[in-house]
């Protein structure tokens, strides 16, 4: 009998890491808000960070954003061009004008800010970022974009890595 004892909580404790051992392994897929983006095949989850938005806007009283494909190929123009300088201050330069950038991709609008920056890995870092700065917070509250248009580069060297363009607009003019 005392044998029995001794096996029983020996067997069930084999039984319990049996069946530990079969079950599933915890899913690791990880919220796009909270990808890494510092790799040169990263992409940010533009759905994602409308939603994010629209969110924040909601809270605020103010109507979503939708992602907009044009202002999209804009935005990534212009993070591609902060990577490649390593620098956020090219968005400065005259050439870089957001309304003129527009206007060469034929997106005419009465409004359009830009929100640009650098160091953020993931786009849960960039939107705090965002909301903690006076300026690109204004932004994101304007009460007159209803379109979004989100893209980052990547450079490898840089200390910044993962450069940042967020272009909200009016609804293009007809």
């Amino acid at each position: 009998m005392i044998r029995t004892r001794r096996l029983l909580p020996l067997s069930l404790l084999a039984v319990a890491l049996l069946v530990v051992g079969c079950a599933e392994e915890p899913s690791t897929t990880i919220p796009s808000f909270y990808r890494n983006l510092g790799t040169s095949t990263a992409l940010v989850d533009s759905a994602m960070a409308a939603n994010m938005i629209s969110a924040y806007r909601a809270n605020n009283g103010l109507a979503p954003v939708t992602v907009d494909p044009l202002l999209e190929q804009v935005a990534a123009d212009q993070a591609r061009i902060m990577a490649a300088r390593d620098n956020v201050n090219a968005s400065l330069d005259n050439s870089r004008d957001l309304e003129d950038r527009l206007t060469r991709a034929g997106y005419t609008t009465t409004r359009a800010v830009e929100n640009v920056s650098a160091g953020y890995r993931t786009l849960a870092e960039a939107f705090s970022g965002w909301r903690e700065s006076k300026s690109h917070n204004a932004k994101l509250l304007d009460p007159a974009v209803r379109r979004i248009g989100i893209a980052t580069a990547y450079a490898p060297t840089s200390k910044y890595q993962v450069y940042w363009s967020v272009i909200l607009a009016a609804d293009p003019a007809s």
